[in-house]
C-alpha cells in the first residue's frame, strides 16, 4: 500500500502560446488511485522531461496525442511497484512505462517493463538505456549509417540522444562533428570522443565553423534542433549524404514557423536522402539496442551524463530549462528515493 493518502499530480493548466512558463502547469493533490484489476500501483522515482512534450501541449495532434487542458502530464517513468491487482508483477518489482507526472500513478501490466535495478541505475532506463538511448541507436545505425571515414554531424550534441549518437558514430569509425550550446558542452562532447565540439552560442557563422571542422563535407547529419544550424548543414551534404530529422528543438516554442532561404534545392546536387523518424518505429528491436547499449555502457565506449533536478514540485522547472540548454545529457527529475 501506498505510505501516504494524497498523490501530488501536474495538470496541464493552459496551452502556452510560444514559450511554457509555471502558468502553464497546476500541481493538484488527489487521492492515490487504486489499481484495478490487471493494473498496478507505482511509485515514482524517476520521470523524464523531453522536449517533445511541447507539442502534445498544443491543440493539435502530431506524431504524439495532444493533452487536453486539465489533463494529468504524462512522462517516462521509472518506478516501484506498490500493488499489483494480477497484473504479472509483485510489490517491489521495479518498473518503467508511460505514466505521469505524480508522486503515483496506474498502468496495466501489460504497458509497463520490468528494469534490474542492480544491472545498472535506475536513472539510466530513462536515459542511456531507455528512450534516448534508443533514438540515438537507430537514428545511427538504420538511418544516417554514418561508415568509417565519413563525417557524421549531430546537432543538439550534448543531450541525451545527441551525445550517445555522436558516440555511436564514432565506434563506426565516422569523424564526429558535434553543435552544443556552451563551452562546457563543448568540453563534455570532446571528452566523450567527438573530433570538434562547436559552440553555436559564440559562433557568428554556422557555415565557417563547418568548413573548418568539416572540410571534406557531411556525409551524414543527424538534427536535433533544425533552424539556421540545419541551413548550413544542407549545402555542405555530399553525394548519397543521409539526414535523420530527429528533433526541431529550434523551433518547438515559434508562434509561427519561419521560412528562411530554400533549401532543397542543395539535395538535387548531392542527391542526399533526408529521412524524419520516431523511436516508436523501432519498438520491436528495443531488446537488440539495449543489449547493445548496455555492453557499451559496461565497457566504457559510451559514456553518459545526467542532469537531475530534486523534487516533484520542480519539474516544471526542469522542463522549461531545456529550452534554454541548461541540462547536459538526459534531464531527469527525482520524485523519490528507490527502497528495493
Amino acid at each position: 500500500m501506498a505510505d501516504t493518502d494524497t498523490n501530488r499530480v501536474f495538470l496541464l493548466a493552459e496551452r502556452p502560446t510560444g514559450r511554457p512558463d509555471e502558468d502553464t502547469f497546476e500541481l493538484a493533490e488527489r487521492p492515490v488511485p487504486e489499481p484495478g484489476p490487471g493494473e498496478v500501483l507505482v511509485r515514482t522515482r524517476y520521470m523524464s522531461v523531453d522536449p517533445y512534450m511541447r507539442g502534445r501541449m498544443r491543440a493539435a495532434d502530431s506524431y504524439a496525442d495532444s493533452w487536453d487542458v486539465g489533463d494529468p502530464l504524462q512522462a517516462g517513468v521509472v518506478g516501484e511497484v506498490v500493488e499489483s491487482k494480477g497484473a504479472g508483477f509483485e510489490p517491489g518489482d521495479t518498473v518503467t512505462g508511460d505514466l505521469q507526472w505524480a508522486d503515483y500513478a496506474t498502468a496495466p501490466g501489460t504497458a509497463l517493463t520490468e528494469v534490474d535495478p542492480d544491472r545498472a541505475p535506475l536513472s539510466t532506463y530513462l536515459g542511456v538505456l531507455g528512450m534516448p538511448g534508443n533514438t540515438a541507436y537507430f537514428g545511427v545505425q538504420d538511418v544516417t549509417q554514418p561508415q568509417a571515414g565519413e563525417t557524421f554531424v549531430v546537432t543538439g550534441a550534448a543531450g541525451a540522444v545527441g551525445s550517445v549518437a555522436g558516440q555511436i558514430a564514432k565506434l563506426n569509425g565516422a569523424r564526429v562533428v558535434g553543435f552544443a550550446g556552451s563551452d562546457e558542452k563543448v568540453a563534455f562532447i570532446e571528452e566523450v570522443g567527438f573530433d570538434v565540439g562547436i559552440n553555436y552560442k559564440t559562433t557568428d557563422d554556422y557555415g565557417a565553423a563547418l568548413d573548418d571542422a568539416a572540410p571534406g563535407g557531411v556525409d551524414a547529419y543527424f538534427d536535433n534542433v533544425g533552424g539556421e544550424i540545419t541551413d548550413a548543414v544542407f549545402p555542405r551534404l555530399n553525394v548519397d549524404a543521409r539526414v535523420g530529422v530527429c528533433g526541431q528543438i529550434a523551433l518547438y516554442n515559434a508562434t509561427a514557423v519561419p521560412t528562411g532561404p530554400r533549401k532543397l534545392t542543395t539535395l538535387i546536387q548531392s542527391r542526399a536522402t533526408v529521412e524524419g523518424f520516431l523511436v516508436s518505429d523501432f519498438s520491436e528491436r528495443f531488446d537488440q539496442s539495449v543489449a547493445q547499449l548496455g555492453e557499451w555502457v559496461g565497457s566504457g565506449e559510451i559514456q553518459y551524463r545526467e542532469t537531475v533536478t530534486e523534487g516533484l514540485a520542480n519539474a516544471p522547472e526542469a522542463f522549461i530549462g531545456l529550452f534554454d540548454g541548461e541540462n547536459i545529457g538526459k534531464q531527469l527529475v527525482k520524485v523519490s528515493d528507490y527502497e528495493g
